[in-house]
């Protein structure tokens, strides 16, 4: 997660968001988690893993999606990732750059 948080601090100004989400644990662990782990990004909490699991179909972490300036879900990565490559990098700021459909 250290990738993630760089990342999103060194993109939030272009447009980056990242919602962290972590589903089937306490709030409290979360929470404590949150603060150990330095995590700078918003953390949702699906304590259920209904809307996690059911909707969505992540049922084990990591899981990206990559949502678009026009909300449309446009990728989908299962797995850990290093998002500080210049790779990922530039994937990332590619979707940044990109101008919203029909305009």
């Amino acid at each position: 997660m250290p990738s993630v948080n760089k990342l999103y601090q060194d993109l939030k100004g272009k447009g980056l968001e990242v919602l962290l989400i972590s589903f089937r644990e306490n709030s409290a662990l979360v929470k404590r988690t949150v603060a150990e782990r330095g995590y700078v990004a918003p953390v949702l909490l699906d304590e259920s893993g209904e809307v996690t699991g059911k909707l969505y179909g992540v049922w084990g972490p990591p899981t990206a999606y990559f949502v678009d300036r026009t909300g449309q879900l446009v990728g989908r990565m299962v797995g850990p990732r290093d998002w500080s490559t210049p790779g990922a990098r530039k994937f990332v700021e590619a979707l940044l750059a990109a101008s919203p459909a029909g305009r």
